[in-house]
């Protein structure tokens, strides 16, 4: 190695080193920034995570990844799966031997991992679901696209589905996760409370932001009191809807206060803000992007995800295109100014599991771009 290659080998580890600074929020400590983001994969038959995917996840623990938030693990709801052939739950034994054995071999690495809990709402009316399966719900029986797909649901279902939550909730922490994600994002159960699009209700769960707020403060309430007050809580919000990407959930800074503050208040530890590319200004009239806002809020810490360390969209992926890699200057600097305190890595740690760890290195020219393909393996 040349003395001009070794010394832009070390600024480029010089530059990456917020990344890999210790985080610490109450009983949650990381001994880095970075963040696998949940990403689901298909690959537990009947619910149940096999040794392949125990592997998966410590794969990227081992390589310097702070934390490990799962897939989407449904909650134990009839409705709440939206591929129950592949996606995995908490909902018989040898599914939580499998999901044990995966928080054992993250932990034996030393890493940190929390599952997504997910109901998918009336979303999992757009996959063709078994014989005899219960009909999927949701607020107002819309779908992101306004289509009617069934019927609101009754306040009953809806007591029904937050006790769910709080009894996965209660499960993960048996199971010795370290803390847990609530999925209120992309056009999944919760989000549809959320959003004014799929959230027609006249009652106390619907109208005003506040209300269409009421069923996510329940959910949040209740996972509280199940875990106690020392478990992690996450909370993932977006404005992007599946497929709708012109959604929005706040319009402005006051209306996201309007339904981050109510959440913060009710138990959330953390909040993730999911967008397409998080460099890009949530509104105008000020650069900061959607976590920046939401920190800035709620005073809580933020996780920002979007297009980290590639140059396509998640909108490019589920077109089936792949990515180049990219620069990780703007990432660092915003980290460094304080506008979100964790980062969330999806499709590059896909491509790569040791991306984390290349990065630290200053191995930028090793690192991986993102093809599809990788979406459909476990590696």
């Amino acid at each position: 190695m040349t003395f001009t290659e070794n010394n832009s080998q070390i600024a480029q580890t010089h530059s990456a080193a917020p990344l890999f600074e210790p985080f610490r929020y109450g009983p949650l400590e990381l001994s880095s920034r970075i963040v696998m983001a949940p990403m689901a994969r298909g690959f537990s038959p009947n619910g149940v995570p096999g040794p392949d995917v125990a592997d998966y996840y410590r794969r990227r623990a081992e390589q310097q990844v702070g934390l490990i938030i799962t897939e989407n693990v449904s909650i134990p709801h009839p409705s709440a799966n939206q591929d129950p052939a592949n996606s995995p739950d908490f909902g018989s034994e040898a599914a939580r031997a499998g999901w044990k054995h995966v928080v054992d071999e993250v932990h034996r690495v030393g890493g940190k991992i929390i599952p997504q809990l997910m109901h998918a709402g009336i979303a999992r009316a757009a996959i063709p679901q078994p014989d005899g399966a219960a009909p999927s719900i949701s607020p107002s029986g819309l779908d992101v696209n306004g289509e009617q797909q069934g019927e609101p649901m009754t306040v009953e279902q809806i007591r029904e589905v937050v006790a769910a939550y709080a009894e996965a909730a209660a499960e993960a922490q048996r199971l010795g996760f370290d803390g847990i994600e609530l999925h209120g994002a992309h056009g999944y159960l919760i989000d549809q409370f959320l959003w004014e699009g799929t959230n027609r209700r006249t009652d106390e769960y619907g109208g005003s932001i506040a209300s269409r707020t009421r069923f996510a403060v329940e959910v949040i309430e209740a996972c509280r009191r199940a875990v106690g007050p020392d478990f992690p809580i996450i909370f993932r919000f977006s404005q992007w809807k599946f497929p709708v990407y012109t959604a929005r959930l706040a319009r402005n800074p006051e209306e996201l206060a309007e339904v981050l503050k109510p959440l913060a208040a009710a138990g959330v530890d953390i909040f993730h803000a999911s967008t397409r590319r998080f460099w890009e200004p949530a509104f105008e009239g000020s650069s900061l992007g959607l976590a920046g806002w939401a920190k800035q809020i709620t005073g809580q810490p933020v996780i920002s995800v979007g297009s980290v360390g590639l140059q396509g969209d998640v909108s490019e992926f589920m077109a089936g295109q792949g990515s180049e890699t990219a620069g990780l200057h703007d990432l660092t600097e915003r980290l460094n100014a304080g506008e979100f305190d964790l980062i969330a890595i999806g499709r590059a740690l896909l491509a790569d599991p040791a991306w984390a760890a290349k990065v630290r290195d200053g191995r930028l020219d090793e690192l991986k771009p993102f093809h599809p393909e990788a979406a459909s393996k476990l590696y």
